[in-house]
């Protein structure tokens, strides 16, 4: 008899609890990966009226003050496409859910001077949400319906701490190094 867990087997079933907290994982990588593929879209492709990569750049990154705009809209704008992809299907996703948090640091960061809630133009909490969900999903990983869990690749991306710190420095790295 194998092991699978410390309280399971590979021959018993799930307990219901667990089978509900991956539902419950599913769920929240399915909502959080339609925002980010959503904006992504819109962002790499122009879809859903966005302004595409050149107007993303020039019109939201410089006006932001960053260096570089047109590479950290393409950097953005794959992050959260292809990160929302992954987290979908639940492939790598403690490093997709890294970036998209990362990403999300960084419109905070952005956005703090228009205040927590119902500032015009624009209060950072969705931003603050979308950001604390996938650091929760980072932490939490993205349960057993998910393509991370078949074979060996769960245990490499096993190290989620890592991946956590390495989101809030990449988000912070990007906002301080990167704008003049």
């Amino acid at each position: 008899m194998s092991t699978v867990s410390r309280d399971r087997t590979a021959d018993t079933p799930p307990r219901t609890g667990a089978v509900q907290s991956d539902i419950g994982l599913l769920l929240l990588r399915l909502v959080l990966a339609t925002s980010f593929v959503g904006h992504g879209a819109q962002k790499v492709f122009g879809a859903f009226d966005g302004s595409g990569i050149h107007g993303f750049a020039q019109g939201t990154l410089a006006g932001y003050g960053f260096r570089f705009p047109e590479v950290l809209a393409w950097i953005t704008g794959l992050t959260e496409l292809l990160g929302g992809l992954a987290v979908a299907v639940g492939v790598f996703t403690p490093l997709a859910a890294t970036g998209l948090m990362a990403v999300m640091i960084n419109t905070v960061l952005l956005k703090f001077h228009n205040g927590f809630f119902f500032q015009l133009p624009g209060g950072f909490e969705v931003d603050f949400l979308l950001a604390g969900l996938a650091a929760g999903l980072v932490l939490a990983g993205p349960g057993r319906l998910a393509l991370d869990s078949v074979g060996v690749l769960h245990r490499v991306l096993a190290r989620r701490w890592a991946f956590l710190v390495l989101g809030v420095v990449a988000g912070l790295a990007f906002y301080f190094l990167l704008r003049t």
